[in-house]
Order: C-alpha cells, then structure tokens, then sequence
C-alpha cells in the first residue's frame, strides 16, 4: 500500500508540474513588447540605473600586440670623442675660478666656424699664479703636431706665450695640460686686443717659434696655415696674481 501511495504522489506532482509550465507558456506573448522589455532588463549589466549591482570595472585594454622594439639609440661615436662636445657657450663656470673656452676650426675667408669640423674645449683657471689648464682637441690630422698658444696681435704675434704641445693619435684626438707662468695678465700690454681679451689658438707646431719667457721677441708665427688651425670661439680674460 505504501508503495502505491507513494506513486499517487510522484504522479500528481508531475501533472501538477506539467500544468504550470504549460499556463506560463500560454501567457508570454514574444510581440507584447511589454515582455520584451522585462526579460531584457534581466539580461542589463550591472552599471544600469535600474540595476546598479556591483559597479563596472574598467574595461581591459585591448590588445594591441608586442610592442615595437626601438633598437638601441644612435650612436653617437666614441665617448672620448664625444664627452666635451660643445653643449654651449665658452664663458666662465658659475662664479668660480674656473673658465671653459671652446675652440673651433673656422673659414680662413669669412671666420665662420666650420660646422662639423675639428674642435677643442679647454677648461682653465681665471686667475692665479700660474696659468693651469686642460686642452681636449678631437678630429684634428692624425700624429700631427701641435702647440696651444696665447696670441697677441698684430702679426707675427711677438710676445706671444706656447702654453704646451702634443701630438694627435690616430683618431685624431689630442691632450695637453699643464701651468705656465706668464709673468703677466692676459692679454698682455701692446696685445691690440688689450681691452678686449686673449686669443687662444691651437696651431701646427712647425708653424709657431716659442722661443723662451724671457725673451718675448724670440716667440712668434713664423708660417700661417689657418685650414690647420683651431681659434677661440671667444676672447678670454687670465688675471696674474705671481710676484
């Protein structure tokens, strides 16, 4: 008898079941639009006004694939080469003791300085009893010869002072440095350039006699080659303090 009844019972349930999903059936009419705007806001997202839910998140970026790769940046040459070139004007540095002069090769007929051509920087102190300095020349004739030298017109530069001399490796690079006693200011008395400032030049050393200190005649160009030259990009001031 149980197991009778408990079939009486599975049975109703189903026809019970049948019953209401065949009701709900009939009742949706899919052109009420009515209907459609309710199983649509079952299906809205979550930012909806009428269904806030739990907030949008932003949305993922799309992918846009591997990123170009830049290459390594263009080379600038060697670093020796490269680590003075001139980033701006010659001048003293702050209000230091220290000055920094840029020389360049420039157009014997115009004196415009030649873009991409040889060049230096020397790096000096402004006033003291000797005149130290650094020179760093670059691009100029492989093994040529050379001597730093302060200028004082007219021509042929008597009186003038040979600050130091090197030759050029095989790149073309050159370094002087070194402290020279000028016995005097720069530029000196009977430079025409007196109220102006010093010429410093970087010339082939078979071009310039250098004499000795104490014989100021004895120093002067004795060729002028200036296509080999470096000039001063400006003129420069060196206050003796020695005696």
């Amino acid at each position: 008898m149980k197991a009778i009844k408990k079939s009486l019972i599975l049975f109703y349930a189903l026809v019970l079941l049948g019953f209401f999903l065949t009701t709900n059936a009939a009742a949706y009419d899919p052109n009420d639009p009515e209907e459609g705007i309710a199983l649509k806001r079952k299906s809205d997202p979550p930012g909806n006004p009428d269904n806030p839910g739990k907030p949008k998140g932003p949305d993922k970026p799309k992918d846009i694939g591997p990123k170009e790769d830049p290459g390594p940046p263009e080379n600038p040459g060697n670093d020796n080469d490269n680590k003075d070139r001139p980033k701006g004007p010659s001048g003293p540095s702050g209000g230091s003791n220290t000055g920094h002069l840029y020389l360049f090769a420039k157009d014997p007929e115009t004196w415009e300085i030649i873009e991409g051509g040889p060049w230096g920087k020397m790096k000096y102190n402004l006033s003291g009893k000797t005149f130290k300095f650094v020179f760093n020349g670059h691009e100029l004739i492989s093994k040529g010869e050379y001597v730093l030298i302060y200028y004082p017109d007219p021509w042929p530069g008597q009186g003038l002072i040979c600050l130091g001399s090197g030759v050029a490796n095989k790149g073309g690079n050159i370094h002087i440095a070194g402290k020279v006693d000028t016995g005097t200011d720069l530029p000196a008395e009977g430079d025409e350039n007196f109220e102006d400032g010093a010429k410093i030049w970087l010339v082939l050393a078979a071009d310039v006699e250098c004499g000795t200190i104490d014989d100021p005649m004895s120093r002067m160009m004795i060729a002028w080659n200036p296509e080999e030259y470096l000039f001063e990009h400006v003129l420069i001031v060196f206050d003796y303090t020695g005696e």
